[in-house]
């Protein structure tokens, strides 16, 4: 705290929990990548919208870059914090500040975290219905940066679509209120929808006002062991023909050994190749033989070998622990991370070209798929080979992924489906955006931050 500049922080934001300890350092500097060596001047913890507002003038005045933190569960390098920024975490503004039940809408300060906001919605019987594994840790803030999907975007859509209104601190220190939670609002330019996956770098999501809908009905959860990968799609197309699907996740053999090895049961007698984990509404006999009957449809055509369907909550949540289990299971191993999508219509033909693709440049590492098929969403893991230099293992890596975005670009996809660009997708950008929209994004950011001192580096490269 001897720095002149934090000195001036500290006069200037008397109540600011300001630290500088190295093991705080280290704590709020990073996300988990676990790529990059945290390295921030200071971690700054307000408590309230003004201290925000204080904190991104003062960094203005003083030239600093700000790294903005949430739960910091990202896997692309968004919340890093390597050149001396400093980091403005929010995870003292974690309260519920308004819940309106004509308009069912919770406003919420940024650092609350999605369980929390889940465990509200349900005091008030509702549901907010974005929803991911790491609901516990990560927060409503970093939702909103990297418009984060999960395990229900087939029948919920994105967190985009679930943001009534935001309240924004620029990177000049302006507090913008955003669409104040109304339905139909078309006066101009809805900054809202520019500031959610704008990973923090158009300024900092101070508060955020999320509709709430219905709870779901009743629910069956269902576990599909698959012969091979070709058939993915056509008991996807089965399933979704007959049923109202509230989810439909793939995973490999080598993704359940993973979990497997990290304590969950095994859920038949045998190994098959791929597995498909779907929940699917009930509530009468019709929905339950329409599930019935799909699965046998799909055992008679030969794309499914066998299955178990849940008897009880506690089944249901045993099975869903197949599919959400496996990003912890392979934390150990360091893997590297691909986060893509295509259009449904491309998913076939994609996942056919990448299988190819991942087989031959990755002959000697071992790859854990998993994903939201129903969503078009594809996560492929490479995991590191024990004793290989983490550099040399990226190096690798990389290369392959140069190879992916080009796939995808043929076939019209995204290089980040939900994790965000931040810093680990940067060099990939042009094979998602055209020269065009990343010039008029670069544009849209020098309004918003005009001396690019909000999370410079993510997204793309300072002017």
């Amino acid at each position: 705290m001897t720095d002149p500049r934090l000195q001036a922080l500290q006069q200037a934001v008397p109540e600011l929990r300001l630290t500088t300890e190295a093991a705080e350092l280290e704590h709020y500097g990073r996300d988990w990548t676990r790529r990059w060596t945290p390295a921030p001047l200071a971690i700054a913890l307000p408590a309230t919208v003004e201290e925000v507002q204080a904190i991104v003038r003062w960094a203005n005045e003083n030239g600093v870059a700000v790294v903005p933190s949430g739960g910091r569960t990202g896997l692309s390098g968004g919340a890093v914090a390597a050149n001396g920024e400093l980091v403005l975490s929010l995870e003292r503004m974690n309260k519920v500040l308004a819940f309106d039940a004509v308009d069912r809408t919770l406003t919420v300060q940024p650092g609350m975290a999605l369980e929390a906001v889940h465990n509200v919605a349900r005091e008030h019987g509702l549901v907010y219905p974005v929803d991911f594994a790491a609901r516990g840790s990560c927060s409503i803030g970093g939702n909103i940066a990297t418009n984060a999907g999960g395990i229900r975007v087939i029948r919920y859509g994105n967190t985009r679509e679930w943001i009534a209104g935001l309240k924004l601190v620029t990177g000049t220190g302006e507090l913008l209120d955003l669409n104040r939670g109304l339905i139909k609002n078309s006066s101009g330019y809805d900054l809202r929808q520019l500031v959610i996956g704008s990973e923090g770098t158009l300024g900092l999501v101070v508060e955020a006002t999320l509709r709430l809908t219905d709870p779901p009905p009743p629910t069956n959860v269902m576990l599909l062991a698959l012969p091979s990968f070709e058939v993915l799609m056509r008991v996807f197309a089965e399933f979704r023909a007959r049923l109202q699907l509230e989810a439909f996740e793939f995973f490999t053999d080598r993704a359940l050994e993973h979990v497997l090895a990290h304590g969950a049961q095994p859920p038949f007698a045998e190994v098959h190749p791929y597995y498909v984990v779907t929940e699917f509404a009930i509530g009468d006999e019709a929905k339950e033989a329409a599930a019935m009957a799909a699965f046998e449809a799909c055992l008679e055509q030969g794309w499914v070998s066998d299955g178990v369907i849940s008897q009880s909550d506690a089944q249901a949540a045993q099975l869903w622990r197949l599919r959400e289990g496996i990003t912890e299971a392979l934390a150990r191993y360091k893997p590297y991370k691909n986060d893509v999508s295509v259009r449904i219509s491309a998913m076939p033909a994609f996942l056919a070209e990448t299988q190819a693709l991942l087989g031959d440049a990755y002959p000697d590492f071992e790859v854990v798929w998993f994903g939201h098929i129903g969503d078009g969403n594809l996560h492929i893991n490479v995991l590191k080979p024990d004793g290989l230099d983490d550099a040399e293992f990226v190096r690798q890596c990389e290369h392959v992924t140069k190879l992916l975005a080009a796939s995808l670009q043929r076939h019209g996809g995204s290089i980040s489906a939900e994790h965000g660009i931040g810093l680990v997708k940067k060099p990939y950008l042009n094979s998602t955006r055209g020269a065009a929209e990343i010039a008029v994004m670069r544009g849209i950011k020098r309004v918003l931050d005009p001396n690019g001192l909000m999370n410079p580096g993510k997204l793309f490269d300072p002017d």
